[in-house]
């Protein structure tokens, strides 16, 4: 591909989805994040990019972006906030969507596309984001919709949901992607590989039950309480403890604890893991509990969620990746949850050349 792509970020989170790109040689020359603990950590880890901490959706902020657009820059990524949408957030019908302003942040991208000449796009969101409807020209359009009226003549536009699992990443994590090229340019989409397993990505790690820590960096396990480490010590690989008999999860006063099927659940080890939210660090949460393995005395080891290390691993990002000191456990998770895996940013940028 071609080795000098200068692009600008929006919606920039803390960089994770970007981890790669400068091995492909391209400078991400300026970021925008709104939140200051995300755009601090984007400096730590962007050191050769400049970060504007602030609203785009501010004149100041947009101004400022557009300053640095010139006809050097050819690549826009935009990963607009997707809470709004997610189908685990609380918004499930259109008149949701319609309150919610973080799902009309995709009008300030447009902006941003209108000012410059860029020659790739790529807008990137959780799949729901494509069947939305936004108000458009005094109607309701379909993204897809509205980009076919505003940019077809422009850039080709290739519309799609893509699972990270397919490309290298070790976890299943469907991905809406969006990209817009100009007529005469070239941007295929990467080549579909081998899903690898849980087994094969953190299998060789070491067991660790809660609250113990191993001497490898990020590899440690956060206490739990023991009702909840006991049912989780009962649950067999693939199943949820609250399907348990006997040894389920029990609140203090010792009622059942109810839930979801795949709360409280055990990944499965032939498979990537499951989708690593900004919640993967609780148990309760979405199939986020480490499949453990049979032991002798016929419980199973690991009754935790997925260490750090571990998260890192399925999410393709370097195990030796150095936070800033303040980084929290938590803060750490929420800003991998918000991200597409950076292999799989960087394969579908690495197809972007010239015809």
């Amino acid at each position: 591909m071609n080795s000098n792509i200068k692009g600008i970020s929006l919606f920039s989170s803390a960089g994770i989805g970007e981890l790669y790109l400068d091995k492909l040689g391209v400078g991400i020359i300026l970021a925008n994040e709104i939140i200051k603990k995300r755009a601090d950590c984007y400096r730590y880890l962007h050191p050769q990019s400049e970060v504007l901490h602030g609203d785009i959706r501010e004149k100041k902020v947009k101004d400022e972006i557009k300053s640095k657009i010139n006809d050097d820059v050819n690549l826009l990524i935009a990963t607009p906030p997707c809470q709004g949408l997610s189908t685990l957030g609380k918004n499930k019908s259109q008149e949701h969507f319609e309150l919610d302003p973080r799902n009309y942040l995709i009008f300030d991208t447009l902006d941003i596309i209108d000012f410059g000449d860029f020659d790739y796009i790529l807008i990137e969101n959780v799949p729901r984001f494509l069947k939305m409807f936004f108000p458009f020209e005094g109607s309701l359009f379909t993204l897809s919709e509205i980009l076919d009226k505003k940019y077809s003549k422009k850039y080709n536009i290739d519309i799609g949901v893509y699972n990270a699992k397919d490309y290298g990443v070790p976890q299943t994590r469907p991905r809406a992607i969006i990209k817009m090229f100009k007529k005469g340019k070239v941007w295929k989409d990467p080549v579909i590989e081998q899903e690898i397993l849980l087994k094969d990505s953190i299998g060789h790690l070491p067991s660790l039950d809660p609250g113990e820590s191993s001497n490898i960096k990020y590899h440690y396990s956060r206490p739990i309480n023991d009702r909840i480490k006991l049912a989780l010590s009962h649950t067999k690989e693939g199943c949820s403890a609250l399907k348990n008999p006997v040894h389920y999860p029990k609140k203090s006063c010792g009622n059942r604890i109810k839930g979801f099927h795949n709360t409280y659940k055990r990944m499965d080890w032939n498979q990537p893991s499951h989708a690593r939210t900004t919640y993967s660090g609780s148990v309760s949460s979405h199939n986020n509990v480490h499949p453990g393995r049979p032991k002798k005395d016929g419980t199973y080891s690991d009754p935790r969620v997925l260490t750090l290390l571990e998260t890192l691993i399925v999410s393709s990002i370097p195990e030796d990746i150095d936070f800033p000191d303040w980084s929290t456990d938590t803060f750490i998770r929420e800003i991998i949850g918000e991200s597409i895996p950076p292999l799989m940013m960087m394969k579908f940028v690495k197809q972007i050349s010239n015809s």
